[in-house]
């Protein structure tokens, strides 16, 4: 079956090339030059991908995002911009971009991106049919992984998208101590260097959300010199 890929861009020379490239791919595409209208065919149709201009009419595509974000189900992102800042990529990886490119960029390189997109879709999907009906237990944390649903001490605990998957990484594996830069690459499928405080904004929001105390978490444990960990799951019992 064909994918569905949505583009949505304002300058059409730029949204018609990509179109052309990934039907080359064999993709099904859809092209939308507002975001407002983007946002919409996003919310009506399911997507295997959606291509974001960052600067667009209507609504920009950080906003696009954040409101996709908001909501399930899980659509990969892969953001355009014309913009070369720092700040800028980071915002948009901070609001749930999967992934970047600055243009003017090689169709190469769009190729390139968007297969490993596709790569890491298939092996979630993968992955999800193995945890079907599949609940973890930390302490007073249960993880409903097909539902995608948390709750602490039996109230739900609302989380976005990255939040989740950063949470299922550390709780499928206690004890184990992962680097900022493996948690980039694991949960935001992006390894290059120098956006490893996207991986600590996003540990302080959900420490905010699921620790008692922040300053002294129980679950996200940091290890000083190298990364976190998720509590070995004998000690929360004990805690």
């Amino acid at each position: 079956m064909a994918r569905k890929v949505l583009v949505v861009e304002d300058e059409k020379d730029i949204a018609h090339l990509v179109e052309l490239h990934l039907r080359d791919l064999g993709c099904e595409v859809t092209l939308a030059h507002d975001g407002r209208v983007g946002l919409d065919r996003a919310l009506a149709e399911r997507f295997d991908l959606i291509v974001l201009d960052l600067m667009i009419p209507g609504m920009d595509g950080l906003d696009v995002c954040r409101n996709l974000r908001a909501r399930p189900p899980y659509v990969p992102i892969l953001m355009l911009t014309a913009k070369s800042t720092e700040l800028d990529r980071v915002l948009g990886l901070e609001v749930g971009a999967d992934d970047y490119l600055t243009k003017p960029f090689s169709i190469r390189e769009l190729i390139a991106r968007v297969k490993a997109l596709f790569r890491r879709v298939d092996a979630l999907a993968a992955q999800n049919i193995n945890d079907e009906q599949q609940v973890l237990h930390a302490g007073d944390l249960v993880i409903d992984v097909e539902r995608r649903k948390v709750t602490l001490r039996g109230k739900p605990v609302e989380l976005t998208a990255k939040e989740f998957a950063l949470l299922l990484q550390f709780a499928r594996h206690p004890g184990k101590v992962y680097t900022r830069s493996q948690l980039l690459d694991l949960v935001w499928n992006y390894s290059h260097d120098g956006y490893e405080h996207t991986v600590n904004s996003h540990i302080n929001r959900l420490r905010a959300k699921i620790e008692h105390d922040p300053a002294h978490p129980d679950y996200i444990r940091t290890v000083w010199g190298v990364g976190y960990k998720f509590a070995e799951l004998n000690d929360l019992a004990r805690d």
